[in-house]
């Protein structure tokens, strides 16, 4: 394998973005019956099949004719990288775009065992198969072209990614603030059932489980006013001024919080729902029902603006 220049690196690294978000939008839109525009950018390249690709060239170099050690060298370099990505995008943005957690031999759901063998095979299919027919294949190109076409792919991709980059730290601080309307409503909850308890109220109060759907702890609450008013009328007077002050209190508190997890749940930015969109398997550990609520926002969103243009032609 010949030393490549900067120029001729960049434009490798872009070719197999392009080649990857080919094969990965094919494959989902396959699966799913309907185009999707796979990926974290939203313009046709996957940067993980970039870096995989580069990665495997580089850590095969100094085995080129030795398949045993190209094949170790595979199998840890794409490891390593499928890693440290995986942590990263998590640490950063709340949410995983892929998961291993199913499979046997698995390192906290970021890498498995049968990954690991996979990449050794594909180093090998790369710098022995792919990797030649697209090396003779660019230098059949004009450098200058090459130059040209590197260059503006560059322009492109970094306001692409920067894009991107800023839609997916906005969608995790929105799963932030769904989760704490979320947490500030089971406390709301918890007071007022406390507050019912005072009154005698008949209604029995448990205490809710986490895995409470939140559709359910918002009925829930605006239950328990429905009921205090109720209450309210046959209690005595000296427990009405204790009480009312902070029932109206939380109740303000409530549609406050109602009101920010809509504002929330609307996703009007292109990028975030193009985000979730091309997502379809991303998903969270800590804020997995926040997820599951603006997947569905975002389809129903296209679902809305499809019937606005059909009323209008």
């Amino acid at each position: 394998m010949v030393q490549y220049s900067l120029i001729q690196w960049l434009f490798f690294f872009y070719f197999y973005c392009f080649f990857g978000w080919i094969f990965e939008s094919s494959f989902v839109s396959i699966k799913s019956r309907k185009f999707v525009n796979r990926g974290f950018m939203r313009g046709p390249f996957l940067p993980i099949y970039g870096s995989g690709a580069i990665m495997m060239l580089v850590v095969s170099m100094p085995f080129q004719d030795n398949i045993l050690l190209t094949y170790i060298a595979g199998c840890i370099g794409a490891t390593a990288l499928e890693l440290v990505t995986g942590v990263l995008m998590e640490s950063l943005f709340k949410v995983r775009y892929w998961d291993y957690s199913n499979q046997r031999f698995n390192y906290k759901g970021h890498i498995c065992l049968s990954s690991t063998i996979a990449w050794g095979f594909l180093t090998i299919l790369m710098t022995e198969v792919v990797h030649r027919g697209v090396e003779q294949a660019v230098s059949l190109i004009p450098y200058g072209v090459v130059t040209a076409l590197t260059l503006g792919l560059s322009v492109y991709i970094i306001v692409d990614f920067t894009l991107s980059f800023k839609a997916a730290m906005d969608l995790r601080d929105v799963l932030i603030g769904l989760e704490k309307a979320r947490a500030e409503m089971e406390r709301i909850q918890k007071r007022l059932d406390v507050i019912i308890a005072v009154a005698n109220d008949e209604i029995e109060t448990r205490r809710q489980e986490n895995s409470q759907r939140i559709d359910e702890l918002m009925e829930s609450i605006e239950g328990k006013f429905a009921s205090l008013k109720e209450r309210f009328r046959i209690s005595s007077p000296e427990f009405m001024a204790d009480a009312w002050e902070e029932i109206m209190e939380l109740r303000n508190k409530y549609f406050v919080e109602k009101e920010q997890r809509q504002q929330f749940k609307r996703l009007r930015d292109f990028w975030q729902r193009s985000l979730i969109k091309g997502n379809p398997g991303m998903h969270s550990r800590r804020f997995g029902e926040a997820l599951e609520e603006l997947k569905k926002s975002a389809g129903e969103w296209k679902q809305d603006k499809q019937e606005r243009l059909e009323k209008k032609s």
